[in-house]
C-alpha cells in the first residue's frame, strides 16, 4: 500500500501536482489543487462522474471553506486491495488528471470512467 502510494505521488509531482510535504511516508496523500485552477468539491464531484473516489479536503492556509476546499485526499488502500501494482500508478493519476482537466465535460468524464471500469473489470473486489 505505501509502495503504491509513494509511486503515485511521484507521477502526481512530475504532472506539476502540489503534494502537502511533498509526497508521503504512508497510504495516502493530500493534493493542493490551487495551481490547477479547480476546487477540492469540483474535482471531487468531477473524479466521481469519472468513476474515481476521492475526498475534497482542506490544505494549509486554505482560504476556501471545509465545504469547497482547496485539495483532495487521494489514498491506495482500495486500488491495492483490487489488486494494483506500482507500475498501474501511472496510469491511475493520468485518469485523475485527465478528469481534472475536464471536469466541465461530462461526456469526457463518462469515456475516462469507461477506461477506469475496463481497467478494474477484471480485479475482484475481495480476494479471499
Amino acid at each position: 500500500v505505501k509502495e503504491n502510494a509513494a509511486a503515485m505521488a511521484k507521477v502526481f509531482v512530475d504532472k506539476g501536482y502540489d503534494l502537502i510535504s511533498g509526497g508521503t511516508d504512508n497510504h495516502m496523500m493530500l493534493i493542493d489543487l490551487r495551481n490547477k485552477n479547480i476546487s477540492g468539491k469540483d474535482a471531487e464531484i468531477a473524479l466521481g462522474k469519472a468513476d474515481i473516489t476521492v475526498n475534497k479536503n482542506m490544505v494549509p492556509f486554505d482560504d476556501k471553506s471545509p465545504f469547497v476546499t482547496s485539495g483532495i485526499r487521494v489514498g491506495t488502500p482500495a486500488i491495492t486491495t483490487r489488486g494494483l501494482k506500482q507500475s498501474d500508478m501511472e496510469a491511475v493519476v493520468s485518469f485523475i488528471d485527465e478528469a481534472i482537466q475536464n471536469a466541465n465535460d461530462d461526456q469526457a468524464l463518462h469515456e475516462i470512467g469507461e477506461r477506469v471500469s475496463d481497467m478494474m473489470s477484471h480485479r475482484r473486489l475481495f480476494v479471499m
